[in-house]
């Protein structure tokens, strides 16, 4: 490992054996009798941060690397199958780890959240689609930036203009973006007043910019054709940006759309690794006091 994923690798195991050992019960179940697992789940978890922070979309060919190249910082490392059962299991300690390191981070008290969805291919071929295990979750839905309809989930995000994930849902591709967006608001329990809320021309409804301003959320989107002009638009078009930026790192230098999950849980964990991937570096970026970007991840991609 280069020396900036070292030293990220080593301050994330760290924290996570950490709040393992205050939280014990959000590692996942195991049976009672049979052996205790050589590799611990902090070193699991950090094996996926370093997978997804390397682009690796493979994890038989990440595996291949690990024992070529990570011997020294984990001296045991199990072959795919093991690797792969380990962290299906693990998605709610890998959320909980994820809050937990978002909360310790400057730029989660900043008053300003973006909010956007993105598509999450799960299969192109109609085989694909009937025999699949994300049958009945993942459904056809429509890409505004490809003008194409597509079959899988949606990535919804609220997060600060750094980067950093404040809240996130993954639904079926039909799910309404304003009910979800919330949802995922009301069940973090993250509202406060004074805060604002961006988003696009997707989000407008009178009911749900009723309930964010009860919550103290102030809503800023453009105004269609028919109504009149917002206040705070000429705010809106360099922050707009910003949260399509974000989706563009996790699908470009995280892989997020070269997911390959082919079952629920699959695909749950590989998204939820690409997004614990961004918060780690943003946390580690924001607490180390570096000088780049919070959201750059190019110190720890090769």
């Amino acid at each position: 490992m280069n020396p900036d994923l070292d030293t990220l690798a080593t301050a994330l195991y760290v924290r996570i054996d950490d709040l393992l050992a205050q939280n014990p019960h959000w590692a996942p179940r195991r049976p009672v009798v049979g052996f205790a697992p050589k590799l611990s789940d902090a070193e699991l978890v950090t094996l996926a941060v370093i997978s997804a922070l390397l682009g690796y979309d493979n994890e038989s060919q990440f595996v291949r690397y690990a024992k070529a190249h990570l011997g020294p910082w984990f001296p045991y490392l199990p072959n795919r199958d093991g690797y792969n059962k380990r962290l299906r299991r693990s998605g709610e300690m890998i959320a909980r780890v994820m809050g937990c390191l978002a909360r310790e981070c400057e730029s989660w008290h900043d008053d300003v959240w973006l909010v956007d969805s993105t598509p999450v291919e799960c299969g192109t071929s109609r085989e694909t689609q009937k025999r699949s295990d994300l049958a009945g979750w993942a459904e056809y839905g429509w890409c505004a930036s490809h003008s194409r309809y597509f079959w899988g989930l949606r990535l919804h995000l609220v997060a600060t203009p750094s980067g950093l994930p404040v809240a996130f849902a993954l639904t079926g591709a039909k799910a309404d973006e304003r009910d979800i967006c919330a949802a995922m608001i009301d069940a973090a329990g993250i509202a406060r007043p004074g805060q604002t809320l961006i988003a696009d021309k997707g989000y407008r409804r009178a009911a749900f910019e009723r309930q964010l301003n009860q919550a103290g959320i102030t809503l800023l989107r453009p105004a269609t054709r028919s109504e009149a002009p917002r206040p705070g638009a000429r705010f809106l078009r360099p922050l707009r940006q910003i949260i399509e930026s974000i989706n563009q790192t996790l699908k470009g230098q995280l892989s997020l759309e070269r997911h390959k999950g082919r079952t629920r849980s699959g695909v749950a964990v590989r998204i939820l690794t690409r997004l614990l991937a961004l918060t780690t570096a943003i946390w580690h970026n924001e607490t180390h006091r570096h000088s780049r970007p919070a959201r750059s991840l190019t110190a720890y991609d090769h």
